[in-house]
């Protein structure tokens, strides 16, 4: 069994530590949004969460530590889970915890629109440098220009692979701090393969940066963050379930392997690994039923079970893992989440007579995109339970998602539209009483 988490600052020997302060810059926000957030020096002194900067400037144009690392070799073979910081069977978040003394307002109030928005993209670290990321970024920031306050996004969750080529300490300023220092909202996370993976002779262990940056035990100004004033998040580990009004995430690590995705021994076929994962899911998909839970309810890993781009698989046994877990609860997702293919994907699968969309979202950033396997004219039927019903692998961006106590329904936005345009390339929207979807 994995030792609890200690949270700690990671710094890459071969690397120089530490970074001097810069200031933040990026796309214009609205004031409102600015103003909701504490200062730095407040936070050092309450423990209060800071998100954006408070002044906007431009977008960088470099990076302040080049990517070096991309043709060390990794360590083989899938690493051990760390254990998060709670015993309980499933570790939990809420929208409130992460906002500090603000949550309960917040969370009372979107109760009171009758509806929550939030975005969600993995890949987004780019190590070729810092534009095609902060197009994404910039694109994000847009959506809290809302007139409607219920239309403003609350949070960002990151479907994984947050900084490349390894999941270094020194890479969270450029490819983490900087690109989201105008994103006035909490972000959290799973952990894709590139924030676990480390190579041969790295003293720091499996997802040390990670912890520091997203697992710490109190909000706290970050080392990595090299003087902006984000500071870092309080999940409990890196599996866990994160609960907001009308919605429940479940995350799952799906380690550090380019494929497949793992998330149990799979029969002792990866003795480093454990059962804690399915456990927790299985737990997790309990507690929906026992709190007859009807708002929706996600399921998230970083890599996804269905694929259709050239650069990397599905990973079938991943899925059965979580089929099993879904079938011993006797309870089904309303939708599935990943990224680790550099582009956006949407299947529809059929399964105990539902209709579920698993959603491929991992064009945040990371350059250069991924193309597909071949041409589709959508939709495309796979087989008789799964069909492909849209995918863009030409466009970076990201996923806006509205979730309101009938339906849950995700956005799919282009950067290349533009911050002033409001409408999707693609959606699709689930009844969360019946599982039924209907293609925008």
């Amino acid at each position: 069994m994995a030792k609890p988490i200690v949270p700690h600052a990671h710094q890459d020997p071969k690397k120089r530590s530490g970074k001097s302060p810069k200031g933040g810059a990026g796309a214009t926000t609205s004031a409102h949004a600015i103003r909701s957030h504490t200062s730095k020096s407040s936070a050092g002194a309450s423990g209060q969460p800071v998100f954006a900067q408070p002044t906007p400037s431009p977008d960088p144009t470099g990076f302040k530590d080049p990517v070096t690392d991309r043709k060390e070799p990794g360590v083989a073979g899938v690493q051990s889970v760390p254990a998060p910081a709670t015993s309980a069977a499933e570790p939990t978040l809420t929208l409130a915890t992460i906002y500090g003394n603000q949550g309960v307002s917040l969370t009372q109030t979107i109760q009171q629109s009758g509806q929550i928005v939030f975005h969600c993209v993995g890949d987004t670290g780019s190590a070729e440098g810092p534009k095609t990321q902060s197009l994404v970024a910039d694109k994000m920031v847009s959506d809290f220009t809302e007139t409607n306050p219920a239309d403003v996004p609350r949070f960002f969750y990151h479907l994984g692979d947050v900084v490349y080529y390894f999941g270094e300490g020194t890479y969270y300023y450029d490819q983490f701090y900087e690109p989201y220092r105008m994103y006035p909202a909490p972000i959290i996370a799973i952990p894709g393969n590139h924030d676990g993976i480390v190579y041969t002779g790295d003293q720091a262990p499996t997802l040390a940066a990670f912890l520091a940056n997203f697992c710490s035990a109190a909000p706290a100004p970050s080392p990595d963050a090299g003087g902006l004033v984000r500071t870092t998040m309080t999940q409990p580990g890196v599996y866990y379930t994160f609960e907001a009004p009308f919605v429940r995430i479940l995350g799952l690590y799906s380690n550090v392997l380019e494929d497949p995705g793992v998330i149990s021994d799979q029969s002792g076929k990866y003795p480093t690994l454990d059962q804690r994962q399915t456990n927790f899911l299985k737990a997790a998909l309990a507690r929906v039923k026992t709190d007859d839970f009807t708002g929706a309810v996600i399921i998230a890993t970083h890599h996804p079970p269905y694929t259709g781009a050239s650069d990397h698989g599905g990973s079938p046994l991943m899925l059965q893992d979580i089929d099993n877990a879904c079938t011993a609860a006797g309870v089904w997702p309303h939708a599935m989440l990943s990224g680790h293919s550099h582009n956006y994907q949407r299947f529809t699968r059929t399964v105990n007579n539902y209709q579920i969309p698993y959603l491929v979202a991992g064009g945040g950033g990371h350059a250069p995109l991924s193309k597909m396997r071949s041409a589709y004219r959508t939709p495309y039927q796979i087989d008789s339970t799964l069909t492909l019903e849209s995918y863009d692998d030409a466009d970076y961006g990201y996923l806006r998602i509205v979730v309101n106590a009938q339906t849950i329904t995700f956005e799919f936005h282009p950067e290349s539209d533009g911050g002033a345009t409001k409408t999707p390339d693609d959606s699709v929207t689930v009844n969360l009483a019946n599982h039924t979807i209907s293609n925008a």
